[in-house]
């Protein structure tokens, strides 16, 4: 299934199929904060986001497939199986992204 997603959201998307990690981080602004609820932690900046792309998402190769969206309170919320070398792949996640400018201002990611 193919869904419409604002830019930055496809092209992290995108930068994340790949484990792409510059791609990851380019749609995000340069204070983006994001929380991780799975592992319960924030990551505010570029250098904090370079972090956990590369000791959580690329060792376990974490691949988000986006298969819902929607617009909910300001925010785009997008729902998806992760799979990945990691306990329960696949694991359905719920990423909450407030877009700011054309860029990613802030994610919270749930399960």
């Amino acid at each position: 299934m193919t869904i419409k997603l604002p830019n930055p959201i496809a092209d992290y998307v995108a930068a994340n199929a790949r484990l792409d990690v510059e791609g990851m981080i380019q749609p995000f602004a340069p204070d983006a904060v994001v929380f991780d609820a799975g592992i319960g932690k924030r990551f505010e900046g570029h250098p904090a986001l370079r972090s956990l792309f590369e000791k959580e998402v690329v060792p376990v190769k974490a691949i988000f497939t986006p298969d819902t969206a929607r617009q909910e309170n300001g925010n785009v919320v997008v729902e998806g199986p992760a799979h990945g070398d990691f306990p329960g792949s696949p694991l359905r996640f719920t990423y909450r992204f407030t877009l700011e400018d054309d860029a990613i201002k802030a994610l919270e990611i749930t399960l």
